[in-house]
């Protein structure tokens, strides 16, 4: 890692240790005067829980003394009854968390380090005792409520709210496509009562403090989190039920809808998700930020010996034949396992037209793969797997077949027998030793580091979209929104009309900006092989070492990333609907000489591209043109050149 890179992302080790100490005296003392306070290592992020008027419990979050969700009402309840209204609070217990583990995507390592507190809370009519943890870190702040066993089922609903400060730039979208929507920006107070949100919700603080993102992490056994407007700066957290159903879902589940907006009843402990806001001084923290995934837990060892480098769990590229041509057939099918192999890319995902193979073509076609190092994936509707007999041959079928994963489609929905139920396929298929990809399904919440085998879910808006014809800013604001809940499956670079207002540099360099550690490509594999950004393309991996986002990404407008792969850097860029030049240093290069594989966009046409060779060092400025929806790619090779 560059030494620049290292300086921003850490402090050192007596510094964490001085603002743990600091942190915690000043949770001591804030509970002395009836509030809570725990801070962030540094110091930089608080939260506060505000008792002193004994009558709703509240709370605010601040980033270096701004304001970055202002005093709004934490809202818990149970059978009805709002456990945050009427609270004694007990002192609390103060724990701290500093940890490092294996990550895939962003880059290879997270760290998991925090403050914590647990307030112990009684709510004074019922007695009822409940736990209010707090976790502060260096990017963000997440709480959770913790409701003790009982020995009935009961019903949890909550009602938080997140009022955001004056000037705030919010950028959401609605649950009419359930996770596949199209992001709108809006100064926060032009954003009307009723609106929906699908999380994260990322906004862009008043006077260039920085940034922030509200999402949710560890959604286990719970309902899922949207947002709806207030119409004064407040977006209030609704579960599941709540939620308007989705046009997917009313397309596919019209008899659930009724039954899925009822309230689910929990036994045992409840322990709601997280509540997350990731907040930085700059895009790149948020970007990177370990937050999400901190928070859950870590794999079990007897499903994942080696956590996330198991030897069956193999990330990669894909190809996939459903929007670019190709046959639906066997011969077709090995076609592109042979394509993909002199692609280098990893693995074929086979739409539901695998039916229509016998166990046998369906063996030849898994041995043909592997002859060409490709495994096979299939795809199936979450529907027909709901029968837990059908479920298991279905699961065991794919394992003594050889096939190496599952596509699992058509969720469209974030009540808790839905959410139960990614849980239950994640468990079998890791017990069948089945990577997983969703579709049609909520946003991630950190359930990678639980379970490594689900490898990229999609909840995005995608290429599948073929009436989206305002793919530049789309691409530009997916980065700083969606993405940063986690991996999505987004099946980008295609070269034809499909890429409405992009250019072909624009699609490669979604390759590098996009996360997805299961990489699907829209384009058809000898489309790839015979496009001139074809050799860049091969050498883009899925999973990255370190990210950095460069200063002049702006969301909605251009996404500037690099990236890096063992001794190999990637400088991508998405630009947004308007032309502009860039004037980009290569800092983030190692010291010594780097040969300069680039791609640029041709200014005279979208449809092609123009190329360059060369040799660089880290002093060096590039300076980037950028058409309407154009983009660049540039590979950098260490001790290249003479």
């Amino acid at each position: 890692m560059p030494q620049e890179a290292k300086h921003h992302y850490t402090c050192s080790f007596a510094v964490r240790c001085g603002f743990v100490a600091a942190a915690f005296a000043h949770a001591s003392l804030a509970h002395a005067q009836n509030d809570v306070t725990v801070a962030s290592p540094d110091g930089a992020v608080q939260f506060q829980l505000l008792v002193r008027d004994k009558v709703q419990l509240s709370y605010r979050i601040t980033f270096r003394n701004n304001p970055v969700i202002e005093s709004s009402a934490l809202g818990i309840l149970l059978d009805g009854v709002d456990l945050t209204r009427g609270v004694e609070t007990a002192k609390p217990e103060t724990f701290k968390i500093n940890e490092k583990y294996p990550w895939r995507g962003v880059h290879a390592e997270a760290l998991n380090h925090c403050n914590g507190v647990k307030i112990p809370s009684t709510h004074s009519a019922s007695k009822l005792r409940y736990t209010l943890e707090v976790r502060a870190f260096n990017d963000g702040v997440a709480f959770r409520h913790i409701i003790p066993a009982s020995d009935r089922p009961r019903v949890p609903d909550e009602a938080t709210a997140f009022i955001l400060p004056v000037g705030s730039t919010v950028w959401y979208h609605d649950l009419e496509g359930h996770y596949e929507g199209v992001h709108e920006r809006k100064e926060i107070a032009e954003v009307k009562a009723g609106e929906w949100a699908a999380p994260p919700v990322t906004f862009k603080l008043p006077g260039n403090v920085g940034y922030a993102s509200i999402t949710e992490a560890a959604l286990v056994n719970y309902a899922g989190m949207a947002l709806e407007a207030d119409g004064r700066r407040g977006f209030t957290l609704a579960l599941g039920h709540k939620h308007p159903p989705s046009y997917p879902f009313r397309l596919r589940f019209k008899v659930d809808i009724e039954r899925l907006c009822q309230p689910a009843a929990i036994a045992g402990t409840i322990t709601s998700s997280w509540r997350v806001i990731l907040v930085g001084g700059d895009l790149n923290t948020l970007v990177n930020s370990d937050v999400i995934h901190n928070l859950c837990p870590p794999p079990d060892p007897k499903l994942f010996p080696k956590g996330m480098h198991t030897e069956w769990l193999r990330p990669g590229r894909a190809v996939w034949k459903y929007m670019d041509g190709g046959d639906s057939t066997l011969e077709g099918m090995k076609e592109f396992c042979r394509l993909a192999g002199e692609l280098g890319f990893e693995h074929n995902v086979v739409e539901g037209f695998w039916r229509r193979f016998s166990d046998a073509e369906l063996r030849e076609l898994v041995d043909y793969g592997k002859k060409h190092g490709v495994g096979i994936w299939l795809w199936e509707r979450s529907k027909t797997l709901r029968d837990p007999a059908a479920r298991r041959a279905f699961f065991q079928k794919c394992r003594d077949m050889g096939i190496v994963g599952v596509k699992l489609d058509f969720f469209d929905h974030d009540a808790k027998e839905v959410i139960d139920y990614y849980h239950v396929l994640l468990r079998e298929c890791a017990e069948h030793r089945l990577m997983v990809n969703f579709h049609g399904s909520t946003k991630p919440t950190g359930e990678a580091r639980t379970w490594p085998n689900e490898l990229v879910r999609e909840s995005v808006r995608g290429m599948e979209s073929s009436r989206l014809k305002t793919r530049a800013r789309h691409d530009a604001t997916l980065p700083f929104t969606r993405f940063l809940a986690g991996h999505a499956d987004y099946t980008a670079v295609h070269v034809g009309a499909r890429r409405a207002d992009t250019s072909w540099a624009h699609q490669a360099a979604t390759a590098v900006v996009f996360t997805a550690p299961l990489f699907l490509y829209a384009a058809h594999p000898k489309n790839i092989l015979d496009n001139p950004c074809g050799p860049m393309l091969k050498s883009i991996p899925s999973v990255w070492d370190e990210t950095i986002v460069l200063p002049c990404s702006t969301i909605g407008e251009v996404a500037a990333f690099a990236r890096r792969s063992g001794e190999t850097w990637f400088l991508a860029i998405v630009n947004g609907p308007d032309a502009l030049t860039l004037k980009l240093p290569l800092s983030f290069l190692r010291a010594g000489k780097h040969e300069a594989h680039v791609i640029r966009d041709d200014p005279a046409e979208a449809a092609a591209v123009r190329f360059e060779t060369t040799t660089v060092n880290r002093e060096d400025w590039l300076t980037i043109p950028l058409g309407a929806g154009g983009g660049f790619v540039g590979r950098f090779d260490q001790g290249g050149g003479k």
